[in-house]
Protein backbone atom coordinates (compact mmCIF):
# COMPACT_ATOMS: atom_id res chain seq x y z
CA UNK A 1 0.00 0.00 0.00
CA UNK A 2 2.07 2.95 1.24
CA UNK A 3 5.77 2.85 0.45
CA UNK A 4 6.71 4.78 3.57
CA UNK A 5 5.17 4.55 7.02
CA UNK A 6 2.20 6.78 7.62
CA UNK A 7 1.35 8.45 10.91
CA UNK A 8 -2.22 7.84 12.04
CA UNK A 9 -3.84 9.75 14.88
CA UNK A 10 -6.53 7.70 16.61
CA UNK A 11 -8.88 9.77 18.75
CA UNK A 12 -10.68 7.16 20.85
CA UNK A 13 -11.55 7.02 24.54
CA UNK A 14 -12.24 3.28 24.78
CA UNK A 15 -9.09 1.10 25.17
CA UNK A 16 -11.01 -1.93 23.88
CA UNK A 17 -11.96 -0.09 20.69
CA UNK A 18 -8.38 1.17 20.40
CA UNK A 19 -7.14 -2.44 20.49
CA UNK A 20 -9.69 -3.54 17.89
CA UNK A 21 -8.94 -0.59 15.59
CA UNK A 22 -5.19 -1.15 15.90
CA UNK A 23 -5.76 -4.80 14.98
CA UNK A 24 -7.93 -3.69 12.06
CA UNK A 25 -5.19 -1.35 10.84
CA UNK A 26 -2.77 -4.25 10.77
CA UNK A 27 -4.91 -5.50 7.87
CA UNK A 28 -4.84 -2.13 6.06
CA UNK A 29 -1.35 -0.76 5.92
CA UNK A 30 2.04 -2.27 5.36
CA UNK A 31 3.67 0.30 7.61
CA UNK A 32 2.07 2.75 10.02
CA UNK A 33 2.63 4.37 13.36
CA UNK A 34 -0.43 4.77 15.52
CA UNK A 35 -0.65 7.76 17.84
CA UNK A 36 -3.48 7.54 20.36
CA UNK A 37 -5.25 10.25 22.35
CA UNK A 38 -8.23 9.59 24.57
CA UNK A 39 -10.28 12.79 24.33
CA UNK A 40 -11.13 15.63 21.99
CA UNK A 41 -9.08 18.24 23.82
CA UNK A 42 -5.95 16.08 23.61
CA UNK A 43 -6.59 15.61 19.89
CA UNK A 44 -6.54 19.37 19.31
CA UNK A 45 -3.40 19.73 21.45
CA UNK A 46 -1.72 16.91 19.47
CA UNK A 47 -2.65 18.43 16.12
CA UNK A 48 -1.53 21.92 17.14
CA UNK A 49 1.59 20.56 18.88
CA UNK A 50 0.79 22.10 22.25
CA UNK A 51 1.87 21.19 25.78
CA UNK A 52 3.09 17.56 25.96
CA UNK A 53 2.62 17.13 22.20
CA UNK A 54 5.20 19.67 21.00
CA UNK A 55 7.20 16.92 19.26
CA UNK A 56 4.13 15.18 17.81
CA UNK A 57 4.26 14.36 14.11
CA UNK A 58 1.71 15.75 11.71
CA UNK A 59 -0.58 12.80 10.99
CA UNK A 60 -1.31 11.65 7.48
CA UNK A 61 -4.70 10.31 8.57
CA UNK A 62 -7.05 10.90 11.53
CA UNK A 63 -9.45 8.26 12.82
CA UNK A 64 -12.00 10.07 14.97
CA UNK A 65 -14.61 8.68 17.35
CA UNK A 66 -17.75 10.78 17.76
CA UNK A 67 -18.46 10.05 21.42
CA UNK A 68 -15.52 11.60 23.23
CA UNK A 69 -15.04 13.23 26.62
CA UNK A 70 -14.18 16.93 26.98
CA UNK A 71 -14.72 17.85 23.30
CA UNK A 72 -17.14 15.76 21.24
CA UNK A 73 -15.94 14.26 17.98
CA UNK A 74 -18.07 16.71 16.00
CA UNK A 75 -16.36 19.62 17.78
CA UNK A 76 -12.95 18.16 17.00
CA UNK A 77 -13.93 17.65 13.37
CA UNK A 78 -15.20 21.23 13.10
CA UNK A 79 -11.93 22.52 14.61
CA UNK A 80 -9.82 20.48 12.19
CA UNK A 81 -11.73 21.49 9.08
CA UNK A 82 -11.80 25.18 10.08
CA UNK A 83 -8.02 25.33 10.53
CA UNK A 84 -6.10 26.00 7.28
CA UNK A 85 -3.08 24.16 8.72
CA UNK A 86 -5.09 21.00 9.45
CA UNK A 87 -8.01 20.88 7.03
CA UNK A 88 -6.08 18.96 4.36
CA UNK A 89 -5.59 15.96 6.70
CA UNK A 90 -8.17 13.29 5.84
CA UNK A 91 -10.53 12.51 8.73
CA UNK A 92 -12.31 9.19 8.92
CA UNK A 93 -15.09 9.24 11.48
CA UNK A 94 -15.38 5.87 13.19
CA UNK A 95 -18.45 5.41 15.33
CA UNK A 96 -20.67 2.66 16.66
CA UNK A 97 -23.58 4.76 15.41
CA UNK A 98 -25.06 4.17 12.01
CA UNK A 99 -27.80 6.73 12.66
CA UNK A 100 -28.43 8.83 9.54
CA UNK A 101 -28.25 12.08 11.54
CA UNK A 102 -24.74 11.22 12.83
CA UNK A 103 -23.53 10.35 9.34
CA UNK A 104 -25.10 13.47 7.81
CA UNK A 105 -23.67 15.72 10.55
CA UNK A 106 -20.19 14.25 10.04
CA UNK A 107 -20.27 14.89 6.31
CA UNK A 108 -21.77 18.35 6.84
CA UNK A 109 -18.71 19.09 8.98
CA UNK A 110 -16.52 17.86 6.09
CA UNK A 111 -15.54 14.41 7.31
CA UNK A 112 -13.76 12.66 4.49
CA UNK A 113 -15.27 9.25 5.24
CA UNK A 114 -17.60 7.63 7.77
CA UNK A 115 -17.21 4.05 8.95
CA UNK A 116 -19.10 2.18 11.63
CA UNK A 117 -16.73 0.50 14.06
CA UNK A 118 -16.41 -3.24 13.76
CA UNK A 119 -18.43 -4.90 16.51
CA UNK A 120 -16.03 -7.84 16.62
CA UNK A 121 -13.40 -9.72 14.75
CA UNK A 122 -15.90 -10.99 12.17
CA UNK A 123 -16.45 -7.46 10.85
CA UNK A 124 -12.77 -6.60 11.11
CA UNK A 125 -11.75 -7.61 7.59
CA UNK A 126 -14.69 -5.77 6.01
CA UNK A 127 -13.88 -2.54 7.85
CA UNK A 128 -10.18 -2.95 7.10
CA UNK A 129 -11.02 -3.12 3.40
CA UNK A 130 -13.13 0.04 3.73
CA UNK A 131 -10.24 1.98 5.29
CA UNK A 132 -7.72 0.52 2.83
CA UNK A 133 -9.89 1.52 -0.16
CA UNK A 134 -10.44 5.00 1.28
CA UNK A 135 -6.68 5.48 1.75
CA UNK A 136 -5.90 4.20 -1.77
CA UNK A 137 -8.41 6.61 -3.27
CA UNK A 138 -7.07 9.46 -1.14
CA UNK A 139 -3.51 8.83 -2.34
CA UNK A 140 -4.67 8.79 -5.97
CA UNK A 141 -6.35 12.20 -5.53
CA UNK A 142 -3.29 13.85 -4.00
Amino acid sequence: MAATPIDILLVEDNPGDKFLIDHMLDHCFLQYTLHWVENGSAAIEFLRKRHTYQAAPSPHLILLDLNLPILKGTEVLANIKADPNLQQIPVVVMSTSNAPEDIEESYRLNADYYVTKPSGLTELNEKAKDIKNFWRNWLEKT
